[in-house]
């Protein structure tokens, strides 16, 4: 796996680091950030996704939340396709 490093949280405490790192083999996004609080996690739930699709989290999955901030490291939709022109 090849990683790169996109973006932490600006001003960021030493114990509370929001970073988001590209997997530039697969395209795919890792994203360190805060886990979504009960009542989050439950309100996505009631909102849903599409008809038929289950609510509930898996267990190898879970809700994270990120920080508004942190939406300038995401890479757009151009470097879809060529994670080495991401972000």
């Amino acid at each position: 796996m090849k990683l790169r490093f996109l973006g932490i949280i600006p001003n960021t405490p030493g114990n509370e680091s929001p970073t988001i790192w590209l997997d530039e083999e697969t395209g795919d996004l890792l994203i360190q950030s805060y886990k979504a609080t009960e009542a989050e996690v439950k309100a996505c739930q009631e909102i849903g996704s599409i008809p038929g699709h289950g609510t509930d989290v898996p267990d190898h999955e879970t809700i994270i939340r990120l920080p508004k901030v942190m939406r300038q490291f995401i890479p757009g939709p151009e470097s879809e396709g060529n994670a080495s022109e991401a972000a």
